[in-house]
């Protein structure tokens, strides 16, 4: 199975550190955001790595280069502009291939084992990981019922940015700029959504304060 890092955006609310690092590249406990992503998909054994990239993408490409020092093999989908999550993901279809993929936040840390990442089942198009809801998205974003995903309920989690897709999820939606989470609604009025939950560790490093709070976390 193939995996693609997400590591397209500008990443306004870090700045001024995002002004001449891309955020996937800002350093926790001695680290960029993304190589924690690169060793841990390398751990559980994928190789085959997409990347896209679009504000500062040539930093991304001089620090990561084709992989190699990671143990994986890296393609770059640049995009000149940021195409939001689902533009970028339709853009790298051709490098992602026909078989279902993972799709990873760059500007996440999570301390999930890919290698747990279950197979689709029968009629599903997508399988989501939720956590519990941080401060800065107390309402949550999906609800968990009977292992699929609903777009209310009793009890509502965060998308943790980490997912299965397979192609025919994005199939019939438009290439440029496209957000993923109202196709997730759309398809999960289907049942095609499935999901699960995940108890461990897991941060938005959206902001200078989250940040902060993880290296704390990761060096205490």
């Amino acid at each position: 199975m193939k995996a693609m890092i997400l590591a397209a955006g500008r990443g306004e609310r870090l700045r001024p550190l995002t002004d001449e690092t891309p955020k996937p590249l800002i350093k926790v406990a001695g680290k960029s955001l993304i190589e924690y992503h690169l060793e841990n998909l390398a751990h559980a054994g994928f190789r085959d790595i997409i990347i896209n990239t679009a504000w500062l993408a040539e930093k991304i490409h001089q620090q990561l280069g084709d992989g190699a020092s990671y143990g994986v093999s890296i393609r770059y989908s640049d995009e000149g502009t940021a195409l939001e999550t689902a533009g970028g993901i339709i853009k790298a279809l051709p490098l992602l291939g026909d078989d279902p993929f993972v799709v990873v936040n760059g500007d996440t840390w999570c301390d999930y084992d890919f290698s747990k990442l279950p197979e689709l089942k029968p009629g599903k198009q997508a399988h989501l990981l939720l956590v519990d809801n941080p401060d800065h998205n107390p309402a949550g974003d999906f609800a968990l019922e009977n292992g699929l995903i609903r777009k209310t309920g009793s009890t509502m989690y965060t998308f943790s940015g980490i997912g299965i897709y397979t192609p025919a999820f994005f199939a019939n939606q438009p290439e440029g700029a496209l957000p993923l989470a109202p196709i997730i609604r759309s398809k999960s009025d289907n049942d095609m959504v499935s999901g699960e939950y995940h108890l461990g560790r897991w941060t938005d490093v959206g902001t200078v304060e989250r940040l902060d709070k993880l290296e704390m976390s990761l060096t205490s």
